[in-house]
């Protein structure tokens, strides 16, 4: 029986067990919430974003929620600067220019603060002089920092990356650094 397991990643936390950067830089990885042997990582999220990340045992499982190739929907909740117009957030539901090649329509929408957020350490950068609004983008492929920079690209720079859901499995119920059995 394949083992699953959905991780609330903070943070600041590596999405691996070891850290193999800089002597010296002591850096938080899955090893500091996760000590369960043999699972590992279906995808990454990067060191500065949020929220769930799977964990599983079973390769084909592991391929199955991380490939592009099984085209898994992944929600994410981002915090950008300023207030998107209808055209920006037709431009990330079309797909968007960047330096690799189009990216996939995404299906894309303001949405109000989530209701259940926890507070980020350290917090967000805020200036006074410009708003922060909330998306919801739902993406069907993975590429690097890919959500960054969509909304870079339709000029609203994410501050904040919470990856909700990915298929049909959620954060719901996880508070950052919990884990649980699926």
């Amino acid at each position: 029986m394949a083992r699953l397991i959905a991780f609330n990643k903070p943070y600041g936390v590596l999405s691996q067990f070891t850290d193999k950067g800089t002597v010296g830089t002591a850096r938080e990885t899955l090893s500091d919430f996760i000590r369960m042997p043999g699972v590992y990582p279906a995808g990454r999220l990067d060191r500065d974003s949020e929220g769930l990340l799977l964990l599983t045992d079973d390769g084909r499982l592991q391929a199955r929620l991380s490939s592009p190739k099984f085209k898994q929907p992944k929600v994410y909740w981002v915090q950008v600067e300023g207030l998107p117009d209808d055209a920006a957030v037709k431009a990330l539901q079309h797909g968007v220019e960047l330096k690799d090649g189009p990216t996939l329509p995404a299906e894309a929408g303001l949405m109000a603060e989530p209701e259940a957020l926890w507070p980020r350490d350290p917090p967000i950068r805020m200036r006074k002089s410009v708003p922060d609004s909330w998306l919801r983008l739902t993406l069907r492929e993975g590429r690097n920092r890919q959500v960054r920079r969509m909304t870079a690209a339709v000029g609203h720079p994410t501050l904040r990356l919470i990856r909700w859901s990915v298929g049909g499995h959620t954060l719901n119920g996880l508070a950052p650094g919990e884990w649980r059995e699926l």
